[in-house]
């Protein structure tokens, strides 16, 4: 594989797109700020945060543990953590520590989106009830998320009504978007009833096909209620995943990369996949508006693996790797910071309870940082601007992967597939 490693080097700057964000806001107060004020703030930027660090989530990250993370992401300047259910402590463990943290630093200011899980009725069976709605387990989620709004209200300033709950290859759990606009309307008018800060905002988390830009099946009467009764839309993206479900984006023929080197080639690719995530977004931006709803569209999620042993490696799509993880991270967080978009990147640290038992699952490698605490290609730049310097991960120091050395990242590098030309 051809390389020319002071290139590589030039290719990948992502600290500039955080770092020039204050990291402490002084003589700001943060209860004051709402999300309507930090969602599109190229100044907050936003990232989903688990702290897991075991094969199984019935091992909780201790306070500590949550409070060591944050300091991490504080100092890489993001400002909004993205949660996924109230189902475990996890959560309510990271507004507990983000509340001790102001409390010991009045200048440190964090946000977060709370998340409720949202099931079918007989979810996780062999045969899940997707036309009606485990009621039971959805209404406590739902109450435990009001319950933490109003318990940290300055803290908590997004309440998210399900996770990919409503996408059709959800299959083990998803409800059709009634079940969705039901929760959401119950939410909506707490907020009037000031049962809840008036200035909380409402959302659901879901796939760009769920927001209606995919197929017409989505498109029904309730999805559009929906799209009128949240406060913002949040479009999930992968193109990640399509390197290899859908590839034809990502396709490289002979005649594309004539005089490219591998690294050349991989770097049309990676635009290719950021425009791609770019064209999913805005068709659920032309389905809303045709819908005359006037929303803000925020990324709720959207992420590269940097690993894989399966469908993304050498013999399938060859689309993981620290290098292309760094490519997309900077790609779609510029993007979004010109067109004042918030992008929940997905995600801040590797979880191994995701594929407990493939460790080369790429599942588990979806974070800029390790479960050990070394940060990933994408953020060695700020490591080298000294930004983690006494911090730590479970009180290992932070560090970098493949110990700092490009050239040995660059062997870990797949080259793309490269496609013959059709001849005429």
């Amino acid at each position: 594989m051809r390389r020319n490693i002071k290139f590589l080097l030039f290719v990948v700057l992502v600290s500039g797109l955080l770092i020039s964000c204050n990291n402490k806001h002084k003589g700001m107060k943060s209860e004051y700020k709402t999300a309507s004020e930090i969602l599109g703030n190229p100044n907050y930027p936003a990232i989903s945060y688990g702290g897991y660090r075991h094969k199984t989530r019935q091992t909780q990250p201790t306070l500590d543990e949550i409070k060591e993370d944050l300091k991490i992401l504080a100092a890489l300047g993001f400002k909004i953590l993205r949660t996924y259910n109230l189902q475990f402590d996890h959560a309510p463990n990271i507004l507990k520590a983000i509340r001790q943290l102001k409390t010991e630093d009045s200048t440190f200011e964090m946000y977060v989106m709370l998340g409720a899980w949202i099931d079918c009725k007989d979810a996780w069976t062999e045969s899940p009830n997707h036309q009606q709605e485990n009621e039971a387990a959805n209404t406590l989620e739902i109450e435990k998320a009001v319950k933490m709004a109003n318990l940290y209200p300055d803290i908590v300033k997004i309440i998210s009504v399900g996770n990919e709950a409503m996408v059709h290859w959800a299959w083990s759990y998803h409800v059709r978007p009634g079940i969705i606009l039901k929760y959401v309307t119950y939410l909506q008018n707490l907020k009037t009833t000031q049962k809840l800060p008036k200035d909380l905002w409402v959302t659901s988390s879901d796939n760009f096909a769920s927001w209606g830009g995919g197929d017409s099946s989505y498109h029904q009467p309730d999805l559009e209620a929906l799209a009128h009764a949240v406060d913002y839309i949040s479009v999930h993206t992968y193109p990640f995943h399509d390197t290899y479900h859908n590839p034809g984006f990502w396709e490289i023929n002979s005649e594309d990369t004539k005089g490219l080197s591998d690294i050349e080639s991989i770097n049309v690719l990676m635009g290719r996949a950021s425009d791609y995530a770019i064209s999913q977004y805005h068709s659920v931006k032309k389905y809303i508006s045709n819908l005359g709803v006037k929303k803000p569209i925020h990324i709720g999620e959207t992420g590269w693996a940097s690993d894989s042993g399966d469908m993304f490696n050498i013999n399938g799509s060859r689309a993981a790797d620290q290098y292309k993880q760094a490519l997309y991270f900077k790609n779609i967080v510029s993007w979004a910071n010109k067109n004042n978009i918030s992008c929940f990147y997905f995600e801040a640290f590797d979880e191994s309870w995701k594929d407990p038992n493939n460790s080369k699952g790429s599942e588990n490698h979806f974070g800029l940082i390790t479960v050990d605490g070394k940060v990933k290609y994408a953020l060695w730049d700020s490591f080298d601007q000294g930004i983690f310097n006494g911090l730590s991960r479970s009180g290992k120091a932070i560090s970098k992967t493949f110990e700092g050395n490009p050239d040995n990242l660059f062997i870990s590098v797949l080259p793309p597939t490269i496609v013959e030309s059709q001849m005429n």
